[in-house]
């Protein structure tokens, strides 16, 4: 076609290769801000953190979730905001964190359930790519992930750049200088740079009915944010499990035919995958895997990772494929994955 303009995934192609400049952006403007955010907010010593988010957010709050508990070694929790918003709970929330991660923040629950926090005596924190949005201004603090407009319907540059937010705002609450880090705008480059081997990985799912998609610790919010990029842009119903709730019963589901996508993280979280990937292996499941190279090659397919990347900042690189997967999958189906029937870049739930 002539007209750039009409080409299918134009805008969601162009914004999931622009997250090497904003991963980096992050690191170069951002985390001076986030790192006195942080500190801020740690002389008040919090007694536990909760997690507000809808939709790709919510996935970028689990990841959070799990720094928080391993890092800091303090409970966290993702909130039900229909406990406030709804029935109008009124929990006591005096020295609580309340982080709420949201794109645009401009959906109504997310404001009215972190006004409700605020007034309840926490600790409010926004996180968004909005600096002027409705849930900044209602928020004590604001955390602008610096993406840059983002235009395409899902998700791609939003997520990893609220991943990255997430982590050195974790780090500094302990005290730490986020170095695991430094290296991921050039890792995320050479990841980008291999759509072919996603293009060629596409194929096998270009006519499934249905995919299972598979991780444990850092890596299951992945999984979680794999599954809703593919059923948004490909409209195929896929699954996410933890490895550990995939054998208390879905996995009667899997058999020689069932397309299995595995996040490994290259850790303590593959480590606890192990006996899952021995179970689907043992099932004859059409198993792909996402992490090591050892671990692709003992699989049916996948797309090795870069080694020596320290476990709790792999998820920012390991959604990358699984975005550039949706995105040629959806291509390949005869779709448009810059705009999904029947969504809206900003829902307005309540």
């Amino acid at each position: 076609m002539s007209d750039t303009q009409t080409v299918p995934g134009r805008i969601m192609a162009a914004e999931m290769a622009e997250q090497p400049a904003v991963l980096q952006r992050i690191l170069d403007e951002g985390a001076p801000k986030i790192f006195e955010i942080a500190s801020q907010i740690a002389a008040r010593n919090p007694r536990f953190v909760l997690l507000t988010a809808r939709g790709t957010s919510d996935n970028a709050a689990l990841y959070a979730k799990y720094l928080i508990e391993i890092l800091l070694g303090k409970p966290a929790g993702l909130t039900s905001m229909s406990t406030t918003t709804a029935y109008g709970a009124k929990p006591d929330l005096t020295d609580v964190l309340v982080i709420t991660v949201s794109q645009s923040g401009g959906s109504p629950d997310l404001v009215a359930s972190t006004k409700a926090a605020r007034e309840a005596g926490a600790i409010t924190l926004a996180v968004t790519n909005n600096a002027g949005s409705p849930l900044a201004e209602v928020s004590e603090f604001h955390i602008d992930v610096l993406a840059g407009p983002e235009k395409a319907l899902p998700a791609t540059k939003t997520y990893t750049a609220e991943l990255l937010a997430l982590y050195l705002l974790i780090e500094g609450l302990r005290g730490g200088d986020g170095a695991a880090a430094k290296e991921l705008p050039s890792l995320a480059a050479g990841v980008l740079a291999r759509q072919g081997e996603v293009k060629a990985l596409a194929e096998r799912y270009r006519f499934a009915q249905r995919l299972v998609i598979t991780s444990r610790g850092y890596g299951y919010p992945t999984a979680r944010e794999a599954a809703l990029k593919l059923m948004e842009t490909t409209y195929i119903p896929a699954s996410p499990f933890s490895g550990a709730d995939l054998l208390h019963g879905p996995l009667a589901m899997v058999d020689n035919v069932s397309p299995v996508i595995a996040i490994v993280p290259d850790g303590k979280g593959g480590e606890a995958l192990q006996p899952v990937l021995d179970r689907l292996r043992g099932r004859g499941a059409d198993l792909v895997v996402v992490g090591q190279q050892a671990q692709v090659e003992a699989a049916s397919g996948g797309f090795a990772l870069p080694a020596g990347v320290p476990e709790e900042v792999q998820p920012i690189l390991e959604i990358l494929p699984l975005q550039l997967l949706a995105y040629e999958v959806t291509i390949a189906r005869g779709q448009d994955p810059d705009a999904p029937r029947a969504l809206a870049k900003v829902t307005e739930t309540h």
